[in-house]
């Protein structure tokens, strides 16, 4: 058998790469260290929490005790644990530095000290920072723009020096925006999708032309999965949907696909350093033998009716998330209301 540290497991995409690794290989078992902050929810796993190959350990990666417990008897790391959203990193930009380097080093150290075969640190095109014309590829320098991609950006870094220096078998994967189930509803398509089922506005930036490369997250966790076994330490991989889409073409086909009118759409003030277009080359984890496997039209159908079909997942947050409502209205300058209709 062979067991995984997953770090974050109970978040977006880390509860989708659990399952997946669960369904796929069934001679896997699986950690989850997760420390349930408000986007970390254990109903994310509710299906596989019974299941004998899999394990759930609440704690922090900035927490060495909770880290050496969790790394007990594993082969492989994957940390998907980290403050990830750029609007709450220009509130408050500590947490994210945190989590997004202080715990990637906590867990480096221990990987080091056990010898890990594979360290995975899952990182983000937004360390890349904004592009007009081409696309990214993995030797562009890093320009992050906001204090989350910054924080990743110092991850992302602290992850390839332990390689580096010592030896410690790391590989850093930088992937597109995702999308898909149990993808917190404070990003674009969760939270446009559930405003648009209670008729509220859709808060949209500037004119809604920042464009996005997007990624279904069952190929981001196969992409995962395949470079666990096929990557090599020491290298970085992009992982690109090749589905750049602008964001005002997003919010329409959600409109769309929902029967909601567009005049559900309300421009609000850009934020502060708003990248306005990423784009990343995926020419060499295509050229290792994997590419996406899904077509965009149809899984972004499909995630807007999973949250059609889940309502009981997502009304709690915005019925009893205090933190989010606040969030929703300095952000937005509007109540977060309507849940409950």
């Amino acid at each position: 058998m062979k067991r995984i540290l997953v770090t974050g497991g109970c978040g977006f995409i880390g509860s989708n790469f659990v399952r997946h690794m669960l369904a796929s290989d069934p001679a896997v078992e699986i950690v989850n260290l997760d420390a349930l902050t408000y986007a970390g929810r254990l109903e994310n796993l509710e299906d596989v929490a019974e299941d004998p190959r899999y394990t759930f350990i609440h704690g922090d990666i900035c927490d060495p005790e909770a880290v050496t417990r969790a790394m007990d008897g594993c082969d492989v790391v994957v940390n998907f644990a980290a403050e990830t959203h750029v609007d709450r990193s220009l509130l408050s930009a500590g947490h994210f530095i945190q989590t997004d380097c202080y715990g990637v080093w906590v867990l480096l150290e221990e990987a080091r000290r056990r010898g890990i075969e594979r360290f995975v640190q899952i990182s983000t095109d937004e360390v890349y920072g904004s592009i007009a014309s081409g696309s990214f590829d993995e030797q562009t320098p890093l320009m992050p723009r906001n204090p989350y991609a910054a924080s990743k950006a110092g991850g992302d870094r602290i992850a390839y020096s332990f390689w580096a220096s010592f030896g410690v078998p790391v590989i850093i994967t930088r992937a597109s925006n995702n999308y898909g189930p149990y993808q917190y509803p404070e990003k674009l398509i969760p939270l446009f999708v559930t405003n648009a089922l209670v008729d509220r506005e859709l808060p949209l930036y500037g004119d809604g032309g920042n464009i996005r490369d997007w990624l279904y997250v069952g190929d981001h966790c196969s992409a995962i999965a395949f470079l666990i076994e096929h990557g090599t330490p020491g290298e970085v991989y992009n992982i690109a949907g090749g589905n750049e889409r602008a964001n005002i073409e997003i919010t329409k086909k959600i409109l769309e696909i929902l029967g909601k009118p567009e005049d559900l759409i309300r421009f609000v003030a850009d934020r502060p350093g708003h990248d306005r277009r990423y784009s990343l080359d995926g020419s060499k984890l295509a050229a290792l033998g994997w590419t996406p496997q899904t077509v965009f039209e149809e899984a972004l159908e499909r995630t807007v009716r999973w949250y059609v079909d889940h309502p009981q997942w997502w009304r709690p947050i915005r019925e009893h998330d205090e933190e989010f409502a606040r969030y929703y209205e300095t952000q937005y300058g509007a109540r977060l209301e309507g849940a409950g209709r």
